[in-house]
């Protein structure tokens, strides 16, 4: 909660930094990364940093924090914040990390405000962040605790066992244990990060969504190659299409993600597109692993049946369930003059589809398409609390906590 001397200070200029958070945020990182290099060698994804997400995810992280604060002094973004630990502890993140991030938000709010950055206004931004900040650090001090494990002991070497080209452009990695320390078993809908050695020298980040449930010895992973090189927008991804094959090492960290299945006996409706299918997969692996008996809906949007990757996969894992479906959407069906059951044209539409009651929705795939489903789904009353989503890379939606439109 903020302090009565700040409260006031942020309620003022909270319109002024929110309009200019996204350029603050810019100047941050580029000043952060001159002074502290070594933080692009396995702790930031430069993809990200290329093409502006990161900049504007951490600009909605803090605006919607600062936003709560004022709005809502009694209570905080809690997703936010899980969200953010998770991924902070995929990647080993360190508590005297976040003074070096401090320092250069701060040098960066200064150099954007200017003049308007007085003592008083330092303090009260001073303080909020280190509000955002002290709450991150205990949440990820408890993660470390429940693995016993220090930030830097997060990864460990996996062997690639199996290879399998699952479209022209998704390649699944089955990789294998060795050495006999114990796993943490993932639960159903949580990722890995990779840090792959790139050919400068740097290592670098990836999250992947786990794609089977684990069997003690084994993780399997789904990677789309993503074009446009030389960017550094698809330099992993197509590092690993191309040159790691069985019998290479690869590097994960422990299983990481909140948005995991909920365990209750309320129908489950997964709704993806493209590689969205990879989390859905590993749910709907974990519920035949366990002897699930609640009703299921897989529903999948792609190019064509051709581009479904995992789909074998899918398929049969749905087939073990006692009571599950899935109904797919192509925009090249390769009968276009034939209808076949349970698999339509065109873009997905869930207000054609007769929903479970009190279901629990969980959606993944591109934001345009998540905040279609997710309005379609509000509009048929479905309440928020129970559709949860997973966004790949940044989090630049922010769905689930917003505040309120009026200030910022």
């Amino acid at each position: 909660m903020l302090s009565d001397t700040s409260r006031p200070v942020i309620e003022a200029t909270l319109p002024v930094v929110g309009e200019n958070i996204v350029e603050i945020a810019q100047r941050f990182y580029a000043h952060m990364f001159a002074d502290k290099p070594e933080l692009m060698d396995g702790l930031f994804n430069r993809g990200n940093q290329a093409d502006g997400r990161q900049q504007q995810a951490l600009a909605g992280s803090v605006a919607a924090f600062a936003g709560f604060l004022v709005n809502t002094p009694g209570e905080l973004p809690d997703h936010l914040l899980s969200r953010i630990a998770h991924k902070h502890v995929s990647l080993g993140l360190r508590p005297d990390q976040y003074q070096i991030v401090h320092d250069h938000l701060m040098w960066a709010i200064v150099d954007v405000l200017g003049d308007a950055v007085t003592d008083e206004v330092a303090a009260a931004w001073d303080e909020v962040y280190w509000l955002m900040a002290n709450v991150l650090i205990n949440q990820e001090r408890r993660m470390y605790t429940e693995l016993n494990l220090a930030p830097d002991a997060v990864w460990r070497t996996w062997r690639v066992c199996e290879k399998i080209r699952e479209t022209d452009d998704v390649v699944t990695f089955v990789v294998e244990r060795t050495d006999d320390r114990d796993v943490k078993p993932s639960l159903p809908g949580q990722y890995v990060s990779l840090q792959a050695l790139m050919p400068d020298g740097v290592h670098q980040p990836r999250q992947y969504s786990l794609t089977r449930a684990d069997d003690g010895k084994h993780r399997q992973f789904s990677v789309k190659r993503i074009h446009g090189l030389p960017t550094p927008d698809g330099e992993v991804s197509n590092l690993l299409h191309g040159t790691v094959d069985v019998g290479d090492e690869v590097v994960l960290s422990v299983p990481s993600g909140d948005v995991v299945v909920n365990d209750t006996r309320r129908p489950i409706v997964f709704a993806s597109a493209g590689i969205g299918i990879t989390p859905m997969a590993g749910m709907i692996s974990h519920l035949v692993q366990s002897g699930s008996q609640r009703r299921v809906m897989l529903l999948h949007a792609d190019n064509s049946a051709d581009n479904f990757a995992l789909r074998h996969q899918v398929t049969s894992d749905l087939a073990q369930l006692p009571d599950a479906s899935l109904t797919s959407w192509f925009v090249e069906p390769a009968r276009p003059t034939l209808t076949v059951q349970d698999e339509l044209v065109g873009f997905m539409d869930v207000s054609s589809i007769d929903l479970p009651d009190d279901a629990e929705y969980y959606l993944c795939g591109p934001l345009v398409f998540m905040q279609a489903v997710r309005s379609t789904l509000i509009a048929r009353g479905i309440p928020a609390r129970d559709i949860r989503y997973e966004v790949f890379g940044p989090d630049l939606w922010l769905a689930d906590f917003q505040p309120a439109p009026a200030t910022v």
